[in-house]
């Protein structure tokens, strides 16, 4: 029996075009298919593609910086950037009403004299500590005597930061009292005879109170604030109607919740003979206390802050005063924070001295004071008597 062949080896063939790479150009059967050996393979065992040569794609260079995607701008990032864009864009449209407001306040700081800042007690920091200011309104806003001028209304505002409270203190210019270096008279004829620095230093004296701001307001320019500020909303608690031209009209305020332009807040609080007989001086004052609390009101908004532009030149240009414009932002904030109001008025009894009509000073101006100052209780002024003096909380 003949022994069986042995099996042929198999041989590999080695061919290719000519210049080819021969790495790519040989081929192994022993698998019982034909690969390429070198070739780059995928996962699945396939041979990759060659991503050069595929159609559509830009053809890479090596060494060369491949193109840069667009990025998509999500709509969160883009809120975001709006928001950013309209913040930037308030800072600097308040910036510039700052800047407009405290060119005018410089204005304003100007028009006080250097006997009336002399005249003045040094206060502290308006935000932390208690502050007497010391509002006078007129016809004129120098801060210098003018012959035959004379203080229309006369007003101490404290404010009290700790307590969150913001008292105000009318005295009647009526009031008689001791003017120093004149004798006694008419409290408002102090500032006629030595403008502000004499009314503060018969302040000081009459109510043992150190003034350390003053602020000047003139009449003409008061509508001009009011109007910048859309008017002004007062509670009148009884019908007022002028009994004499005022302006050149005669004025009728119905009870209740009244909205005034400047026009008519400036009438409302300076008219003084009215058809009720129960109208006085300090009813007058009570009007005027009115129409400052509202106004106010209305500057402490913090709103006021974007209208900057619009009503900053107009707050300031009937001022006279030494508060600069941090300071009477700050005043603004102080009033916004506070919690209560405390109206007081002085009082006195009706006399005819050297044919004059006033008012002699009464004891019970000293409680008020006291009650001005938080160191009493508030009272009410007794319905039943027409100048007393008192206080109400509001």
């Amino acid at each position: 029996m003949s022994e069986p062949k042995p099996p042929k080896p198999f041989r590999t063939y080695r061919g290719g075009r000519s210049g080819s790479d021969p790495e790519s150009a040989r081929f192994d059967f022993s698998g019982g298919r034909a690969e390429t050996i070198g070739a780059p393979r995928t996962p699945e065992g396939l041979q990759a593609p060659d991503m050069r040569r595929l159609p559509g794609r830009p053809v890479a260079t090596p060494g060369a910086t491949p193109p840069r995607r667009r990025r998509r701008i999500g709509w969160k990032r883009g809120i975001a950037l709006g928001m950013a864009v309209v913040l930037i864009a308030l800072a600097g449209w308040v910036y510039l009403g700052y800047r407009a407001f405290a060119g005018e306040m410089a204005n304003a700081n100007k028009r006080v004299g250097a006997r009336t800042r002399a005249a003045l007690a040094p206060g502290g920091d308006i935000f932390t500590t208690p502050t007497i200011s010391l509002i006078m309104g007129s016809d004129s806003r120098t801060s210098n005597a003018v012959a035959g001028a004379r203080s229309d209304s006369i007003l101490l505002v404290r404010t009290d930061p700790g307590k969150h409270l913001v008292s105000m203190l009318s005295i009647p210019r009526d009031l008689y009292v001791p003017i120093p270096g004149h004798g006694r008279s008419k409290i408002n004829a102090a500032f006629s005879w030595g403008g502000p620095p004499l009314l503060i230093h018969t302040i000081d004296n009459l109510t043992s109170l150190r003034v350390n701001h003053v602020v000047l307001v003139d009449f003409k320019g008061f509508r001009e604030l009011i109007d910048s500020l859309g008017g002004v909303t007062v509670v009148n608690p009884y019908p007022v109607i002028s009994s004499q031209k005022f302006d050149g009209f005669l004025w009728h305020f119905k009870k209740g919740t009244i909205h005034l332009d400047g026009r008519h807040a400036l009438a409302y609080a300076r008219i003084r003979h009215t058809t009720n007989p129960r109208d006085s001086d300090i009813t007058r004052e009570q009007r005027q206390q009115r129409v400052m609390q509202a106004l106010a009101h209305q500057l402490a908004q913090p709103s006021n802050i974007f209208n900057l532009p619009s009503i900053g030149r107009a707050i300031a240009r009937p001022l006279a005063t030494d508060l600069n414009a941090t300071d009477m932002l700050a005043l603004a904030w102080v009033k916004f924070r506070a919690g209560r109001t405390l109206e007081c008025h002085l009082g006195g009894t009706p006399q005819v001295i050297g044919g004059q009509d006033v008012l002699s000073s009464v004891p019970q101006n000293r409680l008020v004071v006291g009650m001005f100052l938080g160191s009493a209780a508030p009272i009410p002024a007794p319905a039943s008597q027409l100048y007393a003096p008192g206080c109400i909380v509001k």
